[in-house]
């Protein structure tokens, strides 16, 4: 007899559908592996159906879970994103566990065979390229997922969070040129993500909207990590005619950039204006404080929280795709160019 979609499912509604026990229906649910290929797939199949999990997991609110994965946990902005999330999930009553897989296979294995055992009710990727046998096994086990600042363009029905960042590679530009900057030297961010690429567009779109010539003498291949801009702001330092200003696409960059320019004997922003990405809570303590653009990290994770929360509970999302705003804070690492 099929399950009445009227009613609210139960595993021993699913279990009578799939003609199989309540126990195998509870097998599956788990992911575990002792259940039969064939019996498997005509089980998920009526779960997917009837939307069992998502239903369901209203009344197991005490025991929820939202796992977030980064790929890695070294950032200080990590911590800025698990602050939204927990925000959320303490208010919710729900638990947060916190994983860095570092894209190794291992890890990536041992990280799922926990997931089935601890029946997560959504997960949260940060800068994931979401590999597919991730995604293949999360569908299987009808987990509802979302991407923080996606490494590449996700499948369409996992929702992204991110920041302008294209808009902001160009505010911070247009900012520098507002100064009187001309050379302005960029360091990018690692290739593989959508958002270092956006600020590297941005950055390109001011000095081609001001006329300037892209240079790409002036740009500079860095990780987002101290040490790649210490490397870059040496290398433009190096230059026969070197920048007047530097924006990196990172806090963290323009903080080796200070170092770079400190080691050079040369003063931030007298001999050079300094621009970073991310507003992390040292930047106003920095010295000088640290001129950046503020991306809103701690409600990207907010957000994300927020949008596997209503999935796992069976509601629809405004929106599959959203940027939060991003915004130019002004403070004392940038000043005009030096006509001396």
């Amino acid at each position: 007899m099929a399950v009445d979609e009227g009613r609210r499912i139960t595993i021993t509604a699913i279990a009578r559908e799939a003609g199989v026990s309540v126990p195998t229906v509870s097998r599956v649910i788990n992911g575990r592996s002792d259940v039969a290929p064939q019996t498997r797939e005509r089980v998920e199949e009526l779960l997917r159906r009837h939307g069992y999990r998502r239903r369901a997991a209203r009344a197991r609110v005490s025991a929820s879970l939202i796992d977030l994965v980064f790929n890695d946990l070294d950032s200080p902005w990590a911590v800025e994103i698990i602050r939204g999330v927990e925000d959320v999930a303490h208010a919710a009553g729900v638990g947060t566990v916190v994983s860095g897989i570092h894209r190794r296979t291992a890890p990536t294995r041992q990280w799922l065979q926990n997931l089935r055992a601890r029946a997560t009710d959504g997960v949260i990727f940060v800068n994931s390229d979401l590999a597919p046998t991730v995604y293949a096994e999360l569908r299987r086990l009808n987990i509802p997922m979302a991407v923080v600042d996606p490494a590449g363009v996700p499948a369409m029905d996992v929702p992204t969070i991110g920041a302008t960042n294209w808009a902001g590679g160009l505010s911070a530009t247009e900012h520098l040129l507002s100064l009187g900057h001309r050379r302005i030297g960029f360091i990018a961010g690692p290739r593989r993500l959508l958002c270092s690429r956006a600020r590297l567009d941005g950055y390109r779109a001011g000095l081609e909207a001001a006329g300037i010539a892209v240079d790409d003498e002036l740009i500079f291949q860095g990780d987002f990590y101290h040490e790649s801009g210490y490397a870059g702001g040496r290398k433009l330092l190096d230059l026969d005619d070197p920048p007047t200003a530097i924006f990196a696409a990172s806090d963290q960059m323009a903080f080796g950039v200070y170092e770079a320019v400190r080691r050079r004997g040369l003063r931030v922003p007298d001999d050079i204006s300094v621009v970073g990405f991310d507003d992390l809570p040292e930047d106003r303590w920095s010295s000088p404080p640290l001129t950046t653009v503020r991306q809103p990290l701690t409600e990207m994770g907010a957000l994300a929280a927020r949008t596997v929360l209503r999935l796992a509970q069976g509601e629809e999302i405004e929106s599959p795709r959203v940027e939060l705003a991003t915004e130019l804070v002004v403070r004392d690492s940038t000043a005009p160019r030096s006509t001396g």
